[in-house]
């Protein structure tokens, strides 16, 4: 009898085994549906960043210093409104292809280019007079006066990302991103050739790597408006509709939060990389201390697929109405996730003093990037999770808590560890960077606490009501309005 129900309990393990081992390999397959072309079209649209950077850096150092403020202030500032705003498409899409309200999608789509590219017209400023902005923050004369002639270049890339943005998150929440992976790639390697030509060959110098990177740009917008408008989204995309500037106000309030939460992280690298320039010798230490912020941003480009699977896949279960199902795809991608930054981290402490030199020939700047590599290696390692967690809060709509977190996790905690250790103890850019890592760790681990609290049958529940509230029938409701707008 015992025997019995010995290999009854042993048979049910096995069972029990090969059921888990078959929802994880279903699962997984969701995740890199979804995580992969988000990683390719991520890594190498931020690759086409770095190339520039690496382009100007063998210029000079006044070219690499200033385009590396632009780059980390500026164009980081507005990107982060703009990721974060955009994010709002991603939370509302991704519900909607859940609840198989796709019709909706189309929608969600134009009225984030609306709120999105009003946005970005009010930013302008920031560009257009980047130089006195520099010099009124205490900035290097040198690097400031440079900065008022490429920060013009980064306009273009502003209008590029409101659509760039939003079209990625739009395909990636009906899994249809594979796409932007392609397009992403065959932009980088263009990029590449023509920075090439118009910088060497050409000798059009700062103004051919600016070009260079604009061109690139906008020819995967172009790709993806052809994909869309060319009828490969038939069933989320039904043209343009005036149905699209209804409702907007709620969007405005989803995408300010979502906005907030990315940018409150993205401003806080930028802040950093700021208070580099105050420091003896402000071209070296803005140098090394972008050029780790670019290899720990570029890894954060991978674990930014992650993210884009964590929205998704909480997103469309939230629109099903299974939470069960969202919790195991939280574990299942955090655990993944974990494995690649363990895997980075590896690389980073073997060959951090080497990647240097893929950015400049200055020894000086090498060295200082050398002694920042270990801190390097543990902020790789965090990204493995805090992108997860990020994702999981923006799937379910939770973006202003996370908003509330980035604020105490990096202001109050991380930037004054940082102006500390930098300035008052004189630990320089290390000091800095310990700064980020501490904010960065306070982020995680509450993150993970609010995670592991969360009501999932309540998200479940709230997802409904939001849905409903705004749903529009495809032929009704819209027809109904615009014939209303019309007389």
């Amino acid at each position: 009898m015992d025997n019995n129900l010995e290999e009854r309990f042993l048979a049910r393990h096995e069972e029990d085994k090969s059921n888990l081992k078959t929802k994880v390999w279903i699962e997984s397959k969701k995740i890199w549906r979804v995580a992969f072309p988000s990683m390719l079209a991520r890594v190498t649209a931020f690759g086409m960043i770095v190339i520039t950077q690496s382009f100007l850096g063998h210029i000079n150092e006044v070219e690499l210093a200033t385009y590396a403020l632009i780059q980390s202030i500026l164009l980081r500032f507005v990107n982060g409104i703009l990721i974060g705003m955009s994010s709002a498409t991603e939370t509302l899409c991704g519900q909607a292809f859940g609840a198989k309200h796709y019709h909706m999608m189309g929608i969600y789509l134009q009225r984030s280019w609306i709120v999105d590219g009003v946005t970005a017209t009010v930013l302008l400023p920031l560009f257009i007079f980047a130089t006195p902005l520099l010099k009124l923050l205490g900035q290097d004369e040198e690097i400031a006066n440079a900065a008022g002639r490429i920060s013009l270049w980064f306009i273009p890339m502003v209008y590029n990302m409101v659509f760039s943005l939003t079209i990625q998150m739009y395909l990636q929440s009906q899994l249809k991103n594979l796409i932007v992976g392609w397009l992403s790639s065959v932009s980088f390697v263009f990029h590449i050739l023509i920075s090439w030509i118009m910088v060497y060959k050409l000798d059009w110098g700062v103004d051919g790597a600016m070009a260079a990177l604009n061109i690139s740009s906008w020819l995967m917008v172009i790709g993806e408006f052809i994909y869309i408008f060319g009828g490969w989204c038939p069933d989320t995309w039904k043209g343009f509709s005036v149905a699209a500037f209804y409702e907007l106000v709620p969007v405005l309030r989803l995408s300010v939060a979502s906005g907030l939460m990315v940018c409150l992280e993205l401003w806080y690298n930028a802040i950093l990389v700021l208070l580099a320039g105050y420091m003896k010798n402000a071209a070296i230490a803005i140098d090394a201390f972008s050029i780790c912020a670019n290899m720990n941003g570029w890894e954060f480009m991978i674990c930014l697929g992650f993210l884009g699977a964590a929205i998704v896949r909480v997103a469309n279960e939230l629109g099903r109405g299974d939470a069960a199902a969202v919790k195991f795809s939280i574990k299942t991608i955090l655990a993944t996730s974990t494995v690649f930054g363990v895997f980075f981290f590896t690389i980073c402490l073997i060959f951090g003093h080497q990647l240097s030199y893929f950015f400049t020939d200055d020894e000086r700047v090498a060295a200082a990037v050398s002694n920042l590599s270990t801190l390097l290696a543990f902020s790789i390692l965090l990204n493995s999770v805090q992108p997860v967690l990020s994702g999981v809060a923006c799937g379910a709509g939770l973006q202003g808590i996370v908003a509330f977190v980035n604020l105490g996790s990096y202001y109050g905690v991380g930037l004054p560890v940082g102006i500390v250790l930098g300035y008052v103890l004189n630990f320089q850019v290390q000091g800095l960077w310990v700064g980020l890592l501490s904010g960065v760790l306070l982020q995680t681990v509450i993150l993970s606490i609010i995670v592991y609290r969360t009501d999932w049958e309540e998200q479940v529940r709230r997802a409904y009501d939001r849905l409903n509230r705004w749903l529009l029938k495809p032929e009704g409701d819209v027809a109904k309005k615009q014939s209303q707008i019309l007389a």
